[in-house]
């Protein structure tokens, strides 16, 4: 009977977790915030809607079409207290704004902060998240991103921000709508150890911005654990360190959220771009395009395009990959290693050069493979290199068989991401497992 009240409890975490079916692997889609910030209107949002669907987008996964800040009217209902949209941007109301983008076979997402004021300073939904969260629903809304401007000081503790949060999940569950609830607290209190319950995803840093690697002085934490201030104009490498000891947390129904992508913005290089793309996949941060998907260069629609990489991120499996080590070069930067498992006995493993010059590394296969035993990485392996394109035009180039060692070369601010399977040999030792 102990053993038995011990098994319920331990599975009690599990059961009360939020389970409204969503984000079984992380969300995708487009939000308008990145590249428009407040210049938002009803045409913008529809156009780059069909937008997703004539460049195929949607295909791949991209089915969420995000809302964000300044979607506001001046005030709220003064009879109801209810949201209303700006009816000058919005003349046929964010209702006919979700129904033309479901008519399109896509969801929609709206916008809000769990405070007085959102960050762009309309009306918040703090003390409102009943009557926000029916409205949400009767305009057909499917998705929540929920800020963290004019809390009102109520943070600092987990259990203050959990419940300031949880206001709006309850709110939500009780609509009946399965509302995607997307919490944007920008990593305050760890959300990683208290919004597993209450959401399907959580932002873990400050806001990111169009940089690779440059230090801001508005981003000032050195990692997320103890961080006082998370701040904003967090650069692509300063996000990815900060997710490296999150991915425990994560998996299907609740993600780290690395923030959305600028992959199209033209802040960084191709190859810089390659990176962000690729590390967002590998940690299966939800990947929400933050570009003008109404005009997209070539590059850009590669990038966002490659099926191999995104099947990383959408692999069910749900497990994030982790990194193994992170080395400093001779010319500055650093060389880091990742590795995850995928389903079917498949894995992935990514070499990025956050250095200023091209480096070539012998990659030990025990090291990718450390979660799984020195027996079992001492197999042979065939790897896929997920950024070359085979004879056919798809990715995941077959490369070859290794054992023992693969020789990369990466470029400068570039990784390098490969798929395996065990070839023959790789059999974990039974005190491995």
């Amino acid at each position: 009977m102990a053993r038995s009240l011990l098994a319920l409890a331990s599975a009690l975490p599990a059961v009360m977790a939020l389970n409204n079916g969503l984000a079984l692997t992380p969300q995708m889609g487009w939000n308008t915030w990145n590249r428009f910030g407040c210049g938002i209107d009803e045409d913008l949002i529809v156009g780059s809607a069909k937008a997703l669907v004539s460049n195929n987008l949607t295909a791949l996964g991209y089915n969420y079409v995000l809302i964000d800040d300044c979607w506001h009217a001046d005030s709220r209902d003064p009879d109801t207290g209810a949201p209303v949209e700006n009816k000058d941007k919005f003349p046929n109301g964010i209702k006919g704004v979700a129904d033309q983008i479901h008519d399109l076979g896509l969801k929609v997402g709206i916008y809000s902060s769990a405070g007085t004021y959102t960050c762009g300073g309309k009306f918040g939904s703090l003390g409102f998240e009943e009557i926000d969260a029916k409205t949400y629903a009767s305009w057909g809304i499917d998705y929540l991103k929920y800020d963290n401007c004019y809390n009102e000081g109520r943070a600092g503790t987990p259990p203050i921000s959990y419940e300031r949060y949880n206001n709006m999940s309850r709110a939500l569950n009780e609509t009946g709508r399965p509302i995607l609830y997307s919490m944007c607290n920008w990593g305050e209190d760890g959300p990683w150890n208290f919004a597993v319950d209450i959401a399907n995803s959580w932002r873990i840093s400050g806001d990111i911005y169009d940089n690779f690697d440059r230090y801001d002085v508005r981003c000032p934490c050195t990692d997320m654990l103890d961080c006082k201030l998370p701040g904003f104009h967090c650069a692509v490498t300063r996000i990815l360190d900060f997710s490296a000891p999150l991915g425990q947390k994560a998996g299907r129904g609740h993600w780290n959220d690395l923030d959305m992508l600028e992959v199209g913005n033209g802040g960084m290089t191709f190859d810089e771009y390659v990176t962000h793309f690729s590390m967002w996949a590998l940690v299966k941060s939800p990947l929400i395009l933050g570009n003008d998907v109404t005009d997209m260069s070539d590059d850009t629609k590669t990038i966002i395009t490659n099926d191999a990489i995104i099947a990383v991120n959408q692999d069910p499996n749900g497990s994030p990959a982790t990194r193994v080590w992170k080395r400093s070069l001779p010319n500055g930067g650093d060389l880091q290693l990742w590795s995850g498992s995928l389903v079917n006995n498949q894995f992935v493993f990514a070499v990025l050069n956050t250095g200023p010059s091209n480096h070539t590394e012998d990659i030990s296969l025990i090291d990718v493979f450390t979660d799984q035993g020195k027996s079992f990485g001492s197999g042979t392996f065939t790897l896929f290199d997920l950024w070359q394109k085979d004879d056919s035009g798809k990715w995941g180039k077959n490369i070859g068989d290794f054992q023992g060692t693969v020789s990369v070369t990466v470029g400068s601010h570039q990784t390098k991401v490969y798929r395996a399977t065990p070839a023959s040999g790789a059999k974990r030792a039974l005190y491995e497992l």
